[in-house]
């Protein structure tokens, strides 16, 4: 790794982390699904009640933040932001995502409005400072 990359180690590690969260789920998501006699590809009733939708939902919010996060993070890596911004956004990006799957796995709160949204949020704007940051440092020339 040259030693460019090497400073954004954290940041690195947290888009395998987030990348290897969604492959995990992915089949954690189907089982359960399976056993309610689901298709593959099928989406069990909106019920967070259900723990198969529970486990379906931490797996496709998941996977939507997915290219925004790798998105903005690299982009961040490639203009040259800050490592230590750079790595602490990523790695804050990865522990509120592990948060936010627990949450959704284990239906902690209300489905709306509650710790669900505003982990979610959190995350949210990590990958928007991310992006900022890019963006303006680009612009300013250095």
């Amino acid at each position: 790794m040259t030693e460019h990359f090497a400073q954004y180690g954290h940041a690195i590690t947290s888009l395998a982390a987030v990348a290897l969260m969604t492959l995990l789920l992915g089949p954690f998501s189907a089982m359960r699904k399976t056993a309610l006699g689901l298709a593959p590809g099928a989406e069990p009733p909106a019920d967070y009640g259900n723990a198969a939708y529970r486990w379906h939902r931490a797996h496709g919010n998941l996977t939507e933040s997915l290219g925004a996060f790798t998105a903005v993070t690299l982009a961040a890596i490639l203009a040259g932001v800050s490592p230590v911004w750079v790595n602490l956004l990523a790695s804050g990006f990865v522990a509120v995502r592990l948060l936010l799957a627990v949450v959704h796995i284990k239906g902690i709160g209300k489905p709306d409005m509650g710790v669900r949204s505003f982990t979610y949020v959190a995350g949210w704007l990590m990958c928007l400072c991310l992006a900022v940051m890019a963006i303006l440092k680009v612009f300013s020339g250095g």
